[in-house]
């Protein structure tokens, strides 16, 4: 969850590796640091904070050197204070360190090496790993830190420098994601791609246990036993301006203004002629599929939600037996796969630590795995037998929007396919799905177009401590989205139910005080339910906003508040849905003046049990 950036360049560093340790922010920090190699001189600076404050009390561009690491901590050993703020180093100040992870056995490596000698400065379990290499050293930085990895245990995604071999960074990563860019005369490493796009398209994804020497001139990759590995450079093809705000305030608010582009995007190239060609990307033939009895969606946070909606995409539309589960929960209860089980995994960044697991324990007993992310070469794109990636481009703000929107439309791509091999769908049916489809874009373009309205709803409810989310359906999942939404951004309490669980519960808070947001959307099978539901809170004065279709005159007699939004197939309805809630929690939290794109306590990848 932590940051890092590297690199070794004729250019001198530390400018250069503030502007690329800044676009890393949305994954969470308390802290950040840097060290910069000059003419065989140590210079850190670091200290507990915001980035921009700390440059500003401390002045990096001050550190001088062609060579250098940085990194925005992530708290998870020891308390946010300077002493703790990474880079660390070793006793004689010749070797410094920036770390992801956690080191599960630092406390007894620690006492063996303070019995050595070794003074400690901070109470991080990093502190160990500069240590360790100092007693390891014997002239090779990449012999010292290779020893050092086969001592240690845990997650670690790591940089290291020494005024011993002051042309080169070493890097190396087991379970905690790191990447090398490679420039002219100049080489990166970072841990996501948005740090260094605008430096070099050009990716090195190393896998587990290897470890990676960089010169200015030179990438040479290794296992753990030493022997070269020769990798491939993948390429990557994000526009670099999708990673600035450019004339937006927030990153949150571009991203959602560019929803019907990246949908756009995730559906071009798929459908030709009426048809859906996803079958090179699922990596599994029409008879190895036809073989499958149960689909196992597993994902966390937002990606969650995006599956319990291909839940019910899945079990309508292609009649296939759907379960969704938490990916943190799914290895820890033994659950009952086998080869005629596929698990679709659900990622924005593909390196989630908790989803990787779960479909590590997926294949081991014998399920096939396909996932769905947006960053090509990630770890879960890599390890799954197939992959179809959303087009969203990077996601800088925090709260996921445009990627979960991404996902919903692979979900549908991926029903309606199965729904055709399987021969639940008639060839007109298929027609059918994917002109409804085909409208979305310009239906969730018309919603974002109305968001003044969704703004001046703001207004009346930005003072509220409290909300509640609830929806019938495929759309139930949109109800827990929402509230997350406003969770995340705006830290109001909110929770999203299916309607009808209100009356078990939930009603017990309703007041003159609640907001309750409704989806209230015309189908055949839930609308008349949620009309109900909405006179049930209307009875004991609760404050009921409705999200309803357009002309939609009925539900309008019955709530305080509504927002209208383009008739589609009811299946494709959550997509249009959860765009005014997103835009409502954008609203609500510039309104109480919160971080937008960096909520507080939250990182954008998870890659930390």
């Amino acid at each position: 969850m932590c940051g890092i950036v590297g690199m070794v360049s004729n250019r001198n560093a530390s400018e250069i590796l503030l502007s690329s340790i800044k676009k890393l922010e949305y994954r969470g920090y308390d802290s950040v640091g840097m060290a910069c190699l000059e003419k065989g001189l140590m210079q850190i600076k670091k200290d507990a904070g915001k980035i921009d404050d700390v440059d500003e009390k401390l002045n990096f561009a001050e550190l001088k050197g062609n060579i250098g690491i940085a990194h925005s901590r992530w708290s998870t050993h020891g308390k946010v204070t300077k002493e703790n703020a990474h880079p660390h180093t070793d006793c004689k100040q010749k070797i410094a360190v920036v770390h992801n992870g956690i080191i599960e056995n630092y406390s007894q490596l620690k006492e063996i090496l303070m019995k050595k000698g070794h003074k400690f400065l901070s109470e991080t379990d990093t502190e160990v790993i500069a240590h360790l290499i100092e007693e390891n050293y014997n002239g090779s930085l990449k012999d010292a830190v290779l020893k050092t990895l086969k001592i240690i245990e845990g997650a670690y995604a790591i940089g290291v420098i020494c005024t011993e071999e002051p042309d080169k960074i070493i890097a190396a990563r087991k379970e905690s994601p790191l990447i090398i860019g490679i420039g002219n005369g100049e080489n990166f490493i970072a841990s996501d791609v948005p740090a260094i796009i605008n430096l070099t398209k050009q990716i090195i994804f190393l896998d587990n246990n290897e470890i990676a020497v960089l010169t200015k001139d030179d990438v040479k990759v290794y296992d753990t036993d030493g022997k070269e590995i020769k990798k491939e450079i993948k390429i990557i093809d994000w526009d670099a301006s999708k990673a600035e705000k450019q004339d937006y305030e927030h990153f949150m608010l571009k991203e959602i203004c560019e929803q019907p582009e990246a949908i756009e995007d995730t559906i071009d190239e798929r459908i030709k002629d009426n048809d859906i060609e996803i079958a090179e990307e699922i990596g599994l033939s029409n008879e190895e599929l036809s073989k499958i009895n149960r689909i196992v969606i597993v994902a966390c946070g937002t990606s969650w939600h995006a599956g319990l909606v291909g839940e019910f995409m899945l079990e309508e539309l292609a009649r296939i037996n759907t379960e969704v589960e938490y990916a943190s929960e799914f290895r820890y209860r033994n659950p009952i796969v086998d080869d005629k089980t596929l698990v679709i995994a659900i990622s924005q960044s593909g390196e989630t630590a908790d989803t990787l697991a779960a479909m590590r324990e997926a294949k081991k007993q014998g399920a096939k795995v396909i996932s769905i992310c947006n960053v090509k070469g990630s770890s879960i794109a890599r390890e799954s037998d197939g992959v179809i990636y959303t087009y969203a481009g990077p996601e800088i703000g925090v709260a996921s929007t445009k990627a979960f929107t991404s996902q919903l439309i692979v979900l549908y791509l991926i029903t309606i396919y199965l729904g055709k091999i399987r021969n639940v769908l008639p060839e007109e049916q298929v027609k059918n799905r994917i002109r409804d489809l085909r409208k979305i874009p310009l239906q969730v373009k018309s919603i974002i177009e109305n968001k003044k309205e969704i703004k001046l709803l703001a207004e009346k409810f930005f003072r509220k401590t409290n909300a509640i989310y609830l929806g019938r359906g495929n759309n139930y999942p949109i109800a827990l989205e929402g509230a997350l939404k406003l969770k995340e951004v705006s830290y109001i309490h909110a929770e999203g139910y299916p309607a009808a669980e209100m009356k078990h519960g939930p009603i017990a808070l309703i007041d003159e005080e609640m907001p309750v947001f409704f989806i209230a959307t015309k189908d055949n099978v839930t609308y008349r339910k949620v009309l109900s539901n909405i006179e049930e809170v209307k009875a004991r004065k609760g404050i009921v906003v409705a999200v309803a279709t357009k002309n939609d005159s009925e539900v309008a007699k019955l709530v305080d508040y509504i927002i209208y939004i383009p008739e589609n197939s009811y299946i494709l309805t959550p997509l249009l849905a959860v765009i005014p809630f997103q835009l409502l929690a954008y609203y609500i939290a510039v309104k109480r003046g919160c971080n937008v794109d960096k909520p507080r306590n939250l990182a954008k990848s998870v890659t930390v049990e």
